[in-house]
C-alpha cells in the first residue's frame, strides 16, 4: 500500500466513519505504475442512507478535495448505504482510463 493510498484511507475513515472501506490503487491499469493517480473507493456509510448518489459523491470529494486538486487524476467511487451493501452481489469494475492525464508530461 502506498503512502497516498494510506492517506486517502485514513482521511475517509476519520471523516466518514464507514462500516466498510476499501481504497484500491488502480494506477497500474492506466499506464502510470509509478504514480498514485488512479484510485477506486468503495465506501459503505450509515450517513449515505437516504442520500442521493450525487450527494454521496460530493461528500467523498469534499473529504478528498486536496488530493483531487493535486496528485489524484481519477477516482472511481462506489458508495453505498449498509442496506444497499447487504443486497449487493458485486461491485462494478472501474471504467477504462480515457487518458488526459498530464502527470507523465511534467
Amino acid at each position: 500500500m502506498t503512502d497516498l493510498q494510506q492517506h486517502i484511507e485514513a482521511k475517509l475513515q476519520h471523516q466518514l466513519q464507514p462500516v466498510y472501506l476499501s481504497v484500491v490503487n488502480e494506477s497500474h491499469m492506466h499506464g502510470t505504475p509509478s504514480n498514485d493517480s488512479h484510485f477506486k473507493v468503495i465506501a459503505v456509510c450509515e450517513q449515505f442512507d437516504g442520500m442521493r448518489l450525487l450527494q454521496r459523491h460530493r461528500a467523498v470529494n469534499k473529504v478528498l478535495a486536496d488530493e483531487l486538486a493535486g496528485p489524484v487524476h481519477a477516482l472511481a467511487l462506489h458508495v453505498y448505504s449498509p442496506t444497499e451493501w447487504q443486497q449487493l452481489h458485486q461491485v462494478p469494475d472501474s471504467p477504462a482510463c480515457r487518458g488526459g492525464s498530464q502527470l507523465d508530461n511534467n
